[in-house]
């Protein structure tokens, strides 16, 4: 009964639907966004919480003095990462060629006197 057939009206068609699958790229986008800028904000506070000259700066003011090879080495060593100016590069190289008596020897003596000062004196200039 129903089976006229209009001939004016075409049949229903079906239309492709993608939205499913622009959602999913949106989603994996937004998630992509998302976690780099996680990473950019680690990286930020890692190294904001990490300065390599209070580590060198530690480093000295823990070293054993009364080794006087290794302290000399060590001294040489990281006392060259925490120069920044001309006072401090200068007192640095006198330091340096008073440890060199030092370094380089099978024995040595224990450090001198006038060491210990300029090393102190160079702790005490340093701007950590």
């Amino acid at each position: 009964m129903n089976e006229l057939k209009i001939h004016d009206i075409k049949d229903i068609t079906q239309i492709p639907d993608i939205s499913f699958y622009i959602f999913l790229g949106l989603l994996i986008l937004a998630i992509l966004v998302l976690l780099s800028l996680i990473f950019i904000i680690y990286k930020y506070f890692k190294n904001k919480k990490q300065n390599k000259r209070k580590e060198y700066y530690k480093i000295l003011k823990e070293i054993d003095l009364k080794e006087s090879k290794k302290s000399a080495y060590e001294i040489s060593k990281y006392t060259r990462f925490l120069v920044s100016n001309e006072r401090e590069k200068n007192l640095f190289n006198e330091l340096n060629e008073e440890l060199e008596k030092f370094k380089y020897k099978k024995e040595v003596e224990p450090l001198s006197d006038e060491v210990k000062i300029l090393f102190g004196r160079f702790m005490d200039i340093v701007d950590v």
